[in-house]
């Protein structure tokens, strides 16, 4: 679908046109009429069908961006692994299509193992994570024939010494010492990170794990962060964790960054790539397997989400408020995440008002984006947030009482439910009859 000339004049002086079509979902365009299309749907008709607020997957650029990563990956190092962080997007739907794809899957507790192995994923190809697996999950996990448990501490060693019954590859996660440039929250491979071992002490627990006749010890985990845009980083960790010991696995985790705000800059797929294997190549034996898992990168960009605008207040400042919030936009208040908005139903009318788009729970921190520019708002109007693909759902709470949205894939003209909003009767079921 093509975008009308018109629309070529909505943005202001200093915003180029790419930047606006490169925080929305690779198949975007705009109808006639002025209203975002996403995989070749009109939003409006979406939020008719599924109401506000919605998820909306662009299921064909989604798809393109994981063959980035598998194929690119194994262009490069055809000995090679793409595993999906699946917590970045963690439902039914999107563990049927990683599965299609090719994908592995890194799961991080049991819910995320019940909901892979309902998408149909291979057992063979799920990878537990977790710095804190119990006794009842590292079971769940034995007992489904999972592929490989990435050990994080000796607490858990001796888990699975008691555990195990039957051969269990394992990896090692090892502390690269790389301090990410990137929210304190989302760095994890720091000296201090709860994650992983020290490569001090790493060398002790693999003798511990080789010396079992059932744990099958294959290598070592890292990882440095989430939104990490200096790739550089990627390839200092790669540097940093062969200086444990030559292994037939390394998997360097995930974390690339991605473009969230029109005057943001993020590492294409291929760079990311590039710098990791050139320091593997350097680093690394050249018939080790490398591993990598993506999660942000793949799903953030694919992934919008719609609402509709309740109020405008001018108080000083233009209020935009808007039937959502940080209930289901999370990262916000946790990393200080930044977004950008869209007045998805009238595209070719010029951005002339800077508003305060805020949502409708009881915090003063429920501001979802400072500054908007837009068009004169009025109630009624579709906002979309691009780049909520990643992580929205992931963190989506009842807050307020707010039910978690619905998410639609669409694709060639057609939207399908791959999750149905939550209902009332969805949030009192969790509760005793008793107690209301």
């Amino acid at each position: 679908m093509q975008m009308t000339d018109a629309l070529n004049q909505i943005a202001p002086e200093g915003t180029r046109l790419g930047e606006f079509w490169d925080v929305l979902p690779e198949e975007s365009g705009a109808t006639p009429e002025g209203v975002l299309a996403i995989g070749g749907v009109d939003v409006a008709k979406l939020a008719e069908t599924y109401g506000t607020p919605l998820h909306i997957v662009d299921e064909v650029g989604l798809r393109r961006q994981i063959r980035r990563f598998i194929d690119g990956l194994r262009e490069r190092w055809p000995n090679s692994e793409v595993l999906f962080a699946s917590k970045s997007l963690p439902i039914v739907g999107m563990y049927r299509l990683a599965q299609e794809e090719g994908l592995s899957v890194d799961i991080a507790g049991g819910g995320e193992l019940k909901l892979a192995l309902a998408g149909g994923v291979d057992p063979a190809r799920l990878h537990f994570h977790g710095n804190a697996k119990t006794d009842a999950e590292l079971q769940m996990a034995l007992e489904a024939g999972i592929g490989t448990i990435i050990v994080d501490n000796e607490d858990e060693i001796a888990r699975l010494e008691r555990l195990i019954s039957r051969p269990q590859k394992v990896l090692l996660r090892v502390i690269p010492g790389v301090d990410a440039e990137t929210h304190a929250s989302q760095a994890t491979g720091g000296s201090d990170s709860k994650f992983g071992l020290p490569m001090d002490q790493a060398a002790r627990a693999i003798e511990r794990m080789r010396a079992h006749p059932l744990i099958d010890f294959e290598g070592v985990h890292l990882h440095i962060g989430s939104q990490i845009l200096n790739t550089r980083q990627f390839a200092q960790a790669v540097e940093n964790i062969s200086s444990v010991g030559t292994f037939a696995t390394y998997d360097v985790g995930g974390g690339l960054g991605v473009k969230y705000t029109y005057e943001e800059d993020a590492p294409s797929v291929e760079a990311y790539l590039d710098s990791i294997v050139e320091s593997a190549r350097a680093h690394l034996p050249a018939e080790s397997k490398i591993m990598i898992e993506p999660g942000r990168s793949i799903v953030a960009r694919a992934g919008v989400t719609l609402y509709r605008v309740v109020s405008v207040k001018r108080t000083g400042k233009v209020f935009v408020a808007i039937d959502g919030g940080l209930a289901d936009q999370m990262d916000i208040a946790l990393t200080d995440q930044r977004y950008e908005a869209i007045i998805a139903d009238r595209l070719h009318e010029p951005w002339t008002e800077s508003v305060q788009l805020v949502g409708r729970q009881c915090e003063s921190g429920d501001l979802l984006v400072d500054g908007a520019a837009v068009p004169e708002p009025h109630v009624g109007d579709l906002v979309v947030m691009p780049v909520t693909g990643a992580y929205a759902y992931t963190m989506s709470n009842n807050y307020n009482g707010a039910l978690k949205p619905a998410i639609v894939f669409v694709a060639d003209g057609e939207a399908r439910l791959v999750a149905r909003r939550e209902t009332y009767d969805d949030l009192l079921a969790v509760h005793a009859p008793a107690m209301y």
